[in-house]
């Protein structure tokens, strides 16, 4: 693939973010796209690997040699066909995917691995511009007529195979607006809400009816989806935050990360709400609890409202510099990285406890005792946690993020209708019960009804989500009509 002797001639290169003074002043993109020279040099490197590891790495298994060797021919309304033959939504993964593609990538073992993230975005990009893409309408309907709850990527993964296939499709959203995580969870400045109103359209010509305001279990009772439709998806994600129930949880000030997000995003976008929505930072000293990309687009967050200073605490030890290739390659590493948002500015402090929020006389929040522990492995290999005597501290802060990530879906409302009503199942997890292979993948224990995404597999990846979306239509699609022509 790509030139013989590119990886061995051309460095690896990559995108750059602007300024962190100029970026930290608007919540809009900032990274600077390489130039298609570039674009087609980093191509070439894309050496005849013999395996491609990469396609394991990718959870849609996308074809990346193929399309990498197409940019360095210059063969780009090529490249952008086989990048959607597999991916319904490049734009989004080519922006907040973690690229575990390039981790598995053969010249990672070198530290060079190809510039894939960079070069699936620079192509649905430049297919946008171009107008290449346009609605795939289906010659024929089936009649059949399926409901999706969940405008997340699972959900909008699954909506539009299924319309492409033929079937009349209703997504419905909780929210005012379609998109889920994407929409409200994850940053602006990481992820332009055009790029969802843009798909949208297209899925709309292609015969999605989208529901907004929807909420299922809650405002509209599941049974009468299951009374209207032929087939019903469960695609709501994992939304059910792990909380820290520490003396002085209910301080004012202490949050749960994704209501700050989604507060923020509200005002970004100009989305209905009320003023108890908005969670502000600004002038306050911020301690965000969790590492991990929610706790990361909090850190960008709280720089763009202009926070006094902000601190990110990890209960786990900071990672190493460097991963052992032998023991870790293909697979994605543990070690240690920084995000745009953390190069923003913000104090990050590894192996801390937290004992309890403090407060003052009126319940304001003013600060965050600690303590440190240490990891210790245990004669079966477990890590096991201690504490290390006489390590206490106290951060102050007047606004605490909890960012420890998602148990399982929400229960109340529709899963609790179908579990108490139907027989719904659920995981030891949580998770609504269902596999992967086999005549009953996507399928849960209620007929008629399928999970795909966060709400089966757990708290996981946007790229995840679209390949449990597609596979989920391609399950559907064979339970409705005894067979399926779509991709897996």
């Amino acid at each position: 693939m790509g030139k013989p002797t590119g990886f061995l001639e051309i460095p690896r290169s990559d995108r750059r973010y602007e300024p962190v003074a100029d970026r930290i002043s608007t919540y809009q993109e900032f990274v600077i796209p390489l130039t298609e020279a570039e674009l087609q040099a980093q191509g070439s490197r894309c050496m005849d690997c013999g395996i491609p590891f990469c396609h394991r790495g990718c959870p849609v298994n996308n074809i990346i040699p193929d399309w990498n060797d197409l940019i360095y021919r210059g063969e780009w309304r090529q490249a952008v066909d086989v990048l959607h033959s597999t991916n319904n939504f490049p734009e989004f993964t080519g922006r907040i995917c973690p690229a575990p593609c390039e981790a598995s990538c053969t010249l990672n073992i070198d530290e060079q691995p190809v510039t894939i993230k960079t070069i699936e975005c620079a192509i649905i990009d430049r297919a946008w511009e171009a107008g290449w893409i346009t609605p795939q309408v289906p010659e024929r309907r089936s009649g059949k007529r399926v409901a999706v709850v969940g405008s997340g990527p699972a959900g909008l993964a699954t909506a539009q195979q299924l319309a492409r296939a033929g079937h009349q499709v209703s997504l419905f959203e909780k929210a005012d607006r379609i998109g889920g995580l994407l929409r409200y969870g994850i940053p602006d400045f990481k992820l332009d809400k055009r790029l969802i109103d843009r798909r949208m359209a297209q899925m709309r010509t292609e015969g999605v009816e989208f529901h907004t305001n929807a909420h299922i279990g809650v405002t509209i009772p599941v049974s009468q989806l299951q009374a209207e439709y032929d087939a019903l998806v469960l695609a709501g994600g994992s939304e059910q935050p792990r909380d820290l129930p520490v003396p002085g949880r209910a301080s004012n000030g202490v949050h749960f990360a994704m209501d700050f997000l989604r507060g923020n995003s509200k005002r970004v976008q100009g989305s209905p709400m009320s003023d108890a929505e908005f969670i502000s930072a600004e002038g306050k000293h911020v301690v965000v609890i969790g590492g991990g990309d929610t706790g990361s687009d909090c850190i960008g967050t709280s720089k763009r409202h202009g926070a006094a200073s902000v601190t990110q605490i990890e209960i786990l030890p900071r990672p190493p510099e460097q991963e052992n290739k032998g023991l870790t390659w293909p697979d994605w590493p543990n070690r240690f990285r920084t995000s745009s948002s953390q190069e923003e500015g913000c104090q990050r402090m590894w192996n801390i406890a937290t004992d309890r929020f403090n407060c003052d006389a009126a319940g304001n929040l003013t600060g965050v005792s600690y303590h440190l522990v240490e990891w210790e492995q245990d004669a079966t290999g477990r890590w096991q946690m201690r504490d290390v005597p006489d390590s206490a501290g106290e951060l102050k802060a007047e606004l605490v993020l909890l960012a420890m990530g998602f148990v399982h879906p929400v229960h109340n409302g529709m899963l609790a209708a179908l579990r108490d009503n139907a027989g719904l199942e659920l995981d030891a997890r949580g998770n609504v019960k269902g596999v992967t292979d086999g005549a009953t993948a996507y399928h849960t224990s209620v007929d008629g009804v399928f999970a795909a995404g966060d709400m089966r597999r757990g708290q996981s990846l946007v790229v995840w989500a679209i390949r449990e979306g597609r596979q989920c239509a391609r399950a559907v699609d064979e339970w409705l009509m005894g067979h399926s022509d779509l991709p897996r």
